[in-house]
């Protein structure tokens, strides 16, 4: 009698073991089964914001959810902090930022409020966008080692311009001239609508501006690329040398990543990350990026979290080589 009870409940879990995977299978199917929205700390227009409108399009086709983008700018990135924050960790909700929200900001603003390695979880490293060091006409430097020769033979008399105290652009150049030990005067202006029209007009010899404020100019024989600051040169102007291959591991170049709330579903997480990188790779995307100056790459978490930690090392170096001091 025992016997038999034992196999008629060894045959019932069996069953219900059975019938369970069907439901399971199903709950797992389901996400996501309502829209998915990407913060941007961000107004609309920057290089996040860009980043994040191309790939929700095309993510929301694959999910068969639409991707909605809620740009939520202010506090140096403490609104869309707290929108994430409150938020469920349902997988629903994923900010959409560069890196300089981890890097830059906490370096020189005291008290943000958040914290990447409390607050964030790394999802995918979306893209990349290096900066351009351009040169206008009338500077005698045909290229990167031209330039280098002429800055060394007349210290302090080269100037740069930058988008303002503090930006990519301006640790770029900071991060150069130090390696570099070039003495070159910093001119700050308001973003790049105000200091690219300056490296035309001749008020700065040089500047690092991304490469769509930069390429009519350069096709009217205005100004020249020396060099970019990312890694490795770009497939967008190949012929244009990565500072790193002067200075070994400069990287420099502005990233853009998808970052979730701590507590979220690592399954969530691994299956935005592992449609992310699979958008990355779709041609019609790459030329929609490409003609913005931005490079697709759609790495995953482990990536992303080595890039941030990365990207931090090398901008407080150069923060404390320009001086900067927490506010």
């Amino acid at each position: 009698m025992k016997q038999r009870r034992f196999i008629l409940l060894r045959i019932a879990t069996a069953l219900a073991g059975a019938l369970a995977l069907p439901m399971l299978a199903h709950a797992q199917a389901a996400y996501p089964n309502r829209p998915i929205k990407f913060v941007v700390p961000y107004s609309a227009g920057g290089l996040p914001d860009t980043v994040a409108r191309i790939f929700a399009q095309r993510l929301g086709e694959r999910l068969g959810q639409s991707v909605v983008v809620d740009n939520r700018p202010g506090a140096n990135g403490v609104v869309a902090a707290q929108a994430l924050a409150t938020s469920p960790k349902d997988g629903y909700t994923f900010l959409v930022t560069d890196g300089s929200m981890f890097s830059i900001n906490p370096a020189i603003y005291k008290n943000l409020g958040y914290d990447y390695k409390r607050d964030f979880m790394p999802v995918s490293l979306a893209a990349r966008a290096p900066l351009y060091l351009a040169a206008n006409d009338k500077v005698p430097a045909a290229n990167l080692q031209d330039f280098i020769a002429l800055a060394k033979a007349k210290p302090g008399t080269l100037n740069y311009g930058s988008s303002g105290i503090g930006s990519t652009h301006h640790l770029t150049m900071e991060a150069m001239k130090a390696a570099l030990d070039l003495q070159i005067t910093h001119v700050p202006f308001k973003g790049s609508g105000q200091s690219v029209p300056a490296l035309i007009g001749g008020q700065v010899d040089v500047l690092f501006s991304a490469l769509p404020s930069l390429v009519g100019f350069v096709k009217a024989g205005q100004v020249k690329l020396l060099a970019s600051n990312a890694a490795s040169r770009s497939s967008q102007e190949p012929n244009v040398p990565a500072l790193a291959e002067t200075i070994p591991g400069f990287d420099f170049a502005p990233i853009v990543g998808v970052l979730a709330a701590t507590g979220t579903p690592a399954g969530t997480i691994e299956r935005i990350s592992a449609e992310m990188a699979q958008v990355a790779k779709m041609p019609e995307l790459i030329q929609t990026l490409n003609k913005a100056g931005i490079d697709p790459i759609g790495a995953g978490p482990a990536d992303y979290n080595k890039a941030i930690l990365a990207e931090n090392e090398r901008l407080s170096k150069a923060i404390a080589v320009a001086g900067i001091k927490a506010e």
